[in-house]
């Protein structure tokens, strides 16, 4: 049975260790002592007494510090052979130059899923290292894929998808908010407004994913010649909704790309 190690173990750790299949194979260390506490408590998680107990221990280890503290962490890793080891990176704006120069010769995996990932809807892009076999690939993915969907992208493109499916579910999140007071001024109450706006906003995602329409085809139906919805999409025009989406998309990315240049050696 693989040990895998978690250096971190907050919201992301954790939606990784609910998911697992075999809990009693994780081991985890973090700053809070009472985190690990309830961890343990909940998932019978083995807790290590430091960071280095878990890069010794586990076959597979995921660092899901904040990125201030990565340096420090990669500071008090195993010195010895590590080939057979892999670590997969989830803390956001870390490129693989920068872990494969910290870890020489270890197999390296850079993951960034996104927030609906802790109740198993999550999006998760894994870019590999150098010297990451395909086997070893398959083991980083299967982490995930228990969370979630899972695609395999270019280390270039990182920057791209923190962008889009990484700060994603933010804008999304505010369209639901948006939506429901739109709803409230129309003169909904506020409980009904809140409901009505998750729901349509689940249902278009799935009717999207099921129908293999495309999102213009599916507009294009509800959108009737003169109706109600094309006034909607017209005030949506006039505000530049898409285009706002759009760019906040690349704000993302661009912020994304200067906090990696950070980390560049």
């Amino acid at each position: 049975m693989t040990k895998i190690g978690f250096i971190g173990a907050g919201r992301m750790a954790e939606a990784l260790i609910a998911r697992s299949r075999s809990p009693k194979s994780i081991i985890a260390s973090d700053i809070s002592k009472k985190r690990l506490s309830y961890l343990k408590k909940k998932y019978k998680i083995k807790i290590a007494k430091n960071n280095l107990q878990v890069f010794k221990s586990a076959q597979i280890v995921i660092l899901a510090v904040k990125p201030r503290n990565m340096g420090q962490v990669l500071g008090t890793r195993d010195q010895g052979p590590g080939k057979k080891k892999i670590i997969i990176c989830i803390a956001a704006g870390i490129p693989l130059s920068y872990l494969q120069k910290k870890l020489p010769g270890v197999p390296v995996v850079r993951a960034m899923p996104n927030n609906p990932a802790l109740v198993g809807m999550g999006m998760t892009a894994l870019a590999k290292g150098k010297n990451v076999s395909r086997a070893q690939y398959k083991k980083a993915a299967a982490i995930f894929k228990a969370v979630g969907e899972v695609v395999e992208v270019k280390e270039k493109l990182m920057d791209a998808v923190t962008g889009l499916s990484g700060s994603g579910p933010a804008y999304v999140y505010q369209a639901i908010e948006a939506l429901a007071y739109g709803g409230i001024a129309a003169g909904l109450p506020k409980k009904t407004a809140a409901e009505l706006a998750l729901i349509t906003v689940l249902g278009a995602a799935y009717t999207v994913l099921n129908t293999g329409k495309s999102p213009a085809e599916l507009r294009e139906m509800v959108a009737s010649p003169g109706g109600t919805t094309i006034e909607g999409l017209k005030a949506l025009k006039r505000r530049g909704f898409s285009r706002a989406l759009i760019e906040a998309v690349m704000a993302a990315a661009k912020k994304s790309k200067v906090l990696s240049k950070k980390w560049t050696l």
